[in-house]
C-alpha cells in the first residue's frame, strides 16, 4: 500500500509535466514569387514590400519597380529551371536501368538568333534595374524653396472657378468668364455666389513661372540655343514643331551638358 500512495504523486507530476511541454512552432513556408500578372496589377505599397524583401533598390517610379521585380523574378525562375535540368532522375526499383538520352538536336540559325536576342534584352532590363539615375535638381536658396513649397499648397487651396450659368446651357464650357450683365450677383459679389478670380489667390512673385521641380523653362528650337544655359537652374523645353532627327541631337547635346529636358522623348 505504501508502495502505491508513493508511486501516484510521481504519476500527477509527469503529467504536469507533459501538459506545461510547448511544441516546437513548425518552420515558416517559403514565400513563392509573384507571378507577372500579379506585378502588373500591384499597387506601389506592394511592390515595395517585395523589392524590401528581395533586396532590390527601391528608388524611382512605379515602372521602375515593376521592371526590376519582373527581372528579378526572371532570372530565378531561370535558376530554378537549370537546377531542375541537372538533377538526374532517380532510377525505379526492379526494372531495367534507363537507357542514355539521345542527343539534343543543334539548333537552327532562327533558334539561335531568337536566343541571342532573347539574352541581350534580359542583360539590358537587368542593367536598366540596377542603374537607376535620378533626375537633375536645381540648386535652389531656402527661401526659393519655402516659397515654391508655399505656392504648391495654395494651388491646392485655390477653388474652380467657373463661368456664370455653366450648369445651365451645354454651349457653355466651365472655363472662366468674366460675368458682364447689369443685374449680374457674381458680378456684384452677392455672398451667396462663388468667388471671382482675384490677385489674392496669385502665387508669391519670385517663383512666378518656376517649374514645379524649381527649373526656369527655356524652350530650345535647336542646339545652338543650348549655349550659356545654366544646368544648376534652368531646364530645356524642346519645341512641338521640332523633330525626331533633330529632337535627338538636342537630348543628347543636353546629357553631354548636365541639362535637363522637361519634355524628354519616350523610346519604347
Amino acid at each position: 500500500m505504501a508502495e502505491e500512495t508513493e508511486s501516484k504523486p510521481e504519476t500527477k507530476v509527469a503529467k504536469k509535466a507533459k501538459k506545461t511541454a510547448v511544441p516546437e512552432a513548425p518552420p515558416e513556408p517559403k514565400q513563392a514569387l509573384p507571378t507577372a500578372g500579379e506585378i502588373r496589377t500591384a499597387k506601389k505599397a506592394e511592390l515595395i514590400v517585395w523589392t524590401e524583401r528581395y533586396a532590390l533598390s527601391q528608388e524611382g517610379k512605379v515602372d521602375d519597380l515593376r521592371k526590376r521585380l519582373r527581372a528579378y523574378v526572371e532570372k530565378e525562375a531561370a535558376k530554378t529551371a537549370a537546377k531542375e535540368e541537372e538533377k538526374p532522375a532517380p532510377p525505379k526499383a526492379g526494372k531495367k536501368p534507363a537507357e542514355k538520352p539521345k542527343e539534343k538536336p543543334k539548333p537552327t540559325k532562327k533558334e539561335k538568333k531568337e536566343k541571342a536576342k532573347r539574352e541581350k534584352k534580359e542583360e539590358e532590363e537587368e542593367a536598366e534595374a540596377e542603374v537607376h539615375e535620378p533626375r537633375a535638381k536645381p540648386k535652389l536658396e531656402p527661401r526659393l524653396k519655402r516659397l515654391l513649397a508655399f505656392r504648391s499648397a495654395k494651388n491646392a487651396q485655390r477653388p474652380k472657378f467657373r463661368r456664370q450659368e455653366w450648369f445651365r446651357y451645354t454651349k457653355f464650357d466651365d472655363a472662366w468668364r468674366k460675368p458682364q450683365g447689369g443685374q449680374s450677383k457674381l458680378r456684384r459679389h452677392f455672398g451667396y455666389r462663388w468667388n471671382l478670380p482675384s490677385i489674392g489667390y496669385r502665387g508669391p512673385r519670385a517663383v512666378r513661372g518656376l517649374h514645379p521641380s524649381g527649373f526656369r523653362e527655356v524652350l530650345v528650337h535647336n542646339e545652338g540655343e543650348l549655349e550659356g544655359l545654366d544646368a544648376a537652374t534652368q531646364a530645356v523645353r524642346v519645341a512641338h514643331g521640332v523633330g525626331t532627327r533633330k529632337r535627338e541631337l538636342i537630348e543628347k547635346a543636353c546629357d553631354d551638358k548636365g541639362l535637363r529636358v522637361l519634355n524628354r522623348m519616350v523610346t519604347e
